[in-house]
């Protein structure tokens, strides 16, 4: 079954979307994470169009071929989850199921936050949701140092010029091959510069989808996705309303046993504590073998995962 591509006009955005299953199918919205884009879901999509859900898949903004402002500003997570609620304005859908990954997990428990009546179940995988903190996410991790990733993308122009010095296929290589806890590069280092490209090709991607990744971040540049994370504290500010707030949607979290960023932070604890079943009430988790870039490394765990999950609210 072919995927379909086509753009919509949505939130002062255009918003680039795959889209694989027939169209009269029972839609489930696929979100990306970071450094990635709607082809990061290409096992998903195959997976779910085959069971007769219709797989949609945008770039998010900044991405791909998707409108990528330049401003930060235009990067909050009221952009981003407006522009996803503006998407199924558009394609008329009032209710769906969500899968989200990294960054993209990020939107979809916000979505499910501040829209719990456009999401019938959500699935995220490799970033759990986590309560709005005491503090901005500037001084929780303060004491980091200015080495870590997230204090290192803050500043506009500094990572993307840091970037700018290997070329894109190498420069996603390094993210997608990182498989070490701390994201702080040594004094005076640049992360993208400490961060190892292994020499060889990665099992879970071929050289030929490399290929295709780097041809789109080679287009749009790495701006709009490093404006996310410069938009951090300012997100912090926005969700005051939602402070304390639990997820009502029903959900299920799936992280990969060797995932960074579910043993950093104290993100493993927090899952293992309870911490998440008590922000998220309605909670399933599955720790699988894997790392980060889970849909891709263990695609066919994480399709099995994902339809199982669905099977419970479609009846099939």
């Amino acid at each position: 079954m072919e995927v379909r591509h086509w753009n919509a006009e949505v939130n002062g955005v255009s918003i680039h979307v795959a889209e694989q299953g027939p169209a009269d199918g029972t839609a489930v919205l696929l979100l990306h994470g970071f450094p990635e884009l709607w082809l990061s879901w290409r096992h998903q999509m195959a997976a779910l169009a085959a069971r007769g859900f219709r797989a949609v898949a945008p770039d998010l903004r900044g991405y791909g071929d998707s409108s990528a402002p330049a401003d930060p500003a235009a990067y909050s997570m009221f952009h981003i989850v407006g522009d996803v609620v503006a998407l199924l304005d558009h394609l008329q859908l009032t209710k769906v199921f969500v899968v989200g990954h990294d960054w993209g997990a990020q939107v979809a428990w916000h979505l499910c936050l501040f829209r719990p009546d456009r999401v019938r179940a959500v699935v995220t995988i490799g970033v759990p949701f986590f309560p709005r903190g005491p503090r901005s996410i500037s001084e929780a991790f303060a004491d980091r140092g200015d080495g870590f990733y997230i204090t290192q993308f803050q500043e506009p122009g500094r990572a993307e010029r840091a970037f700018a010095r290997h070329d894109v296929a190498t420069v996603l290589k390094k993210f997608y091959a990182i498989d070490f806890d701390d994201l702080t590069a040594p004094p005076g280092v640049e992360m993208v510069d400490f961060l190892e490209a292994p020499s060889s090709p990665l099992p879970w991607i071929t050289e030929e989808e490399l290929g295709l990744y780097a041809q789109k971040f080679h287009k749009s540049g790495f701006t709009g996705p490093l404006n996310y994370y410069r938009m951090v504290d300012m997100n912090w500010s926005l969700t005051a309303p939602w402070h304390g707030a639990k997820i009502t949607v029903p959900a299920k979290f799936i992280a990969g046993d060797k995932d960074i960023g579910a043993q950093s932070f104290g993100i493993e604890q927090y899952i293992k504590s309870g911490g998440l079943k008590f922000n998220v009430p309605d909670l399933e988790v599955a720790i699988i073998d894997g790392h980060h870039f889970l849909q891709q490394e263990k695609a066919d765990r994480v399709n099995s995962e994902i339809l199982s999950y669905l099977d419970k609210f479609t009846g099939v």
